[in-house]
């Protein structure tokens, strides 16, 4: 029997795919079984980090808080802050507590001076 072309359809899916990894190395950009491995843990890998990224910079903002903290009042941490910070209804963000500790440590001894009386 003469040989038949095949479609076009699983050429322009592998093309796809190899787009995809255009920026790998070896043969993680080359064979097709290969990207497709790549791929599929490249994948997981973003949507496991994307959660881990939210994680980290929680700890990284709570790390600044409680340094600031520390800073200034000696028998001060971080959890009492927080929690006096909810008692009197001050609800800022983590993220802006750090933001203030770094860029303007005399405004975070305030609130936590208003916050202790």
């Amino acid at each position: 029997m003469t040989r038949i072309r095949r479609g076009y359809i699983a050429r322009r899916r592998r093309t796809k795919i190899r787009l995809f990894a255009s920026s790998f190395r070896g043969a993680h950009s080359r064979l097709t079984r290969t990207i497709i491995q790549q791929k599929r843990k490249a994948l997981v890998s973003s949507h496991r980090d994307r959660n881990r990224q939210k994680r980290n910079f929680r700890r990284l903002w709570v790390t600044r808080i409680n340094a600031a903290i520390r800073e200034k009042a000696v028998f001060y941490s971080y959890s009492r802050f927080i929690n006096n910070l909810y008692k009197k209804r001050l609800f800022l963000s983590r993220k802006i507590l750090a933001q203030i500790a770094i860029l303007n440590r005399n405004c975070l001894y305030m609130i936590s001076n208003d916050i202790i009386k």
